[in-house]
């Protein structure tokens, strides 16, 4: 989870913020890097506009050799959608002839909460760069994703605190046969999160995406479903690397998840933020453990208590 603090590493490569201010500075080897270009959310009237940075970025680097770019926050991007900084990415295809990840909005609360992010529609980045190998995008409010085919993406990774029906049913439905690694957060329906387990039956089915090997459904106020509906999914037998956490999952759907389908072959099993007793978490490394599947527990989680019986959970990250 990487919201609390600004992208390190992308793409296997160091990230390096580019200067905000045409202040002289010695820059690394355009592909040694992958180039964050930030502007401030809370702009005044000397601050620069992220186009306006990203054109001094453009002609300040060897354009060509550029293999990443993370783009940080933008004007009031609480309000401001994403479409400029994706038609001036486009713009640029013919520049950044080399470029094979994207990360947009690399955003802390304190630039703008996740769930206020103003996304758009995202898909026209991958027609413009064909060979982009990896993709993540941040927010899910007016985020879009229509159904796209991709033949080189390797790895998508959604972040929100919330994402919309249309949009997971968009990315199960495209046709992305080079991805290995999805990890999709659903988030919760008080931020937009209105997705159900059904909307992600065609990734599940195990069809779409022959070269997945990681899958996260993260953060998901319906985690339990989902888990369920992972117990069956057809996909499973095929992926090193399952990741079910940040969510609400409670025994009901860990019990749904070890009494389906087989999951000794698993590298990794990561269900770190749950609200499992005791009792669950023990059956879960019994039936696993044993067989060299790394399980993250994590910490469990404890149940906010708002009396007439009822308790209130919560995913890892909403706001």
């Amino acid at each position: 989870m990487t919201v609390g603090h600004y992208l390190k590493e992308f793409h296997g490569l160091p990230v390096f913020h580019f200067p905000e201010t045409d202040t002289p500075v010695e820059l690394p080897d355009a592909a040694a890097v992958a180039w964050r270009i930030s502007a401030p959310t809370y702009c005044d009237s000397d601050d620069e506009q992220w186009e306006v940075l990203f054109e001094r970025f453009l002609k300040s680097v060897d354009a060509g050799r550029v293999r990443a770019l993370v783009v940080g926050g933008w004007d009031e991007a609480y309000e401001t959608s994403s479409a400029g900084i994706v038609t001036a990415l486009m713009a640029a295809n013919n520049r950044l002839t080399d470029l094979e990840a994207v990360f947009l909005g690399d955003m802390t609360g304190e630039d703008c909460e996740i769930s206020w992010i103003v996304q758009s529609d995202v898909t026209p980045l991958l027609a413009a760069y064909p060979r982009l190998r990896e993709f993540g995008v941040r927010g899910g409010t007016d985020l879009a994703f229509p159904s796209v085919r991709h033949t080189a993406l390797e790895t998508l990774v959604v972040e929100t605190g919330g994402l919309p029906a249309a949009v997971v049913r968009g990315i199960a439905g495209s046709d992305l046969p080079a991805l290995e690694n999805l990890e999709l957060w659903l988030g919760t329906d008080e931020y937009g999160g209105d997705s159900t387990a059904d909307d992600l039956a065609p990734l599940l089915s195990g069809s779409g995406f022959p070269a997945l090997r990681s899958l996260g459904l993260c953060n998901s106020a319906i985690q339990d479903a989902v888990a369920a509906a992972v117990a069956g999914a057809p996909v499973v037998a095929r992926i090193e690397r399952l990741d079910l956490s940040m969510g609400v999952l409670t025994d009901e759907g860990a019990a749904a998840l070890l009494d389906g389908q087989p999951l000794t072959h698993l590298g990794l099993l990561d269900l770190s933020h749950h609200y499992l007793s005791e009792a669950m978490r023990k059956r879960v490394l019994d039936a696993l453990v044993p067989y060299g599947v790394v399980v993250d527990l994590g910490d469990a989680q404890e149940a906010d208590d708002e009396g007439d019986g009822r308790v209130w959970r919560y995913v890892a990250v909403a706001e």
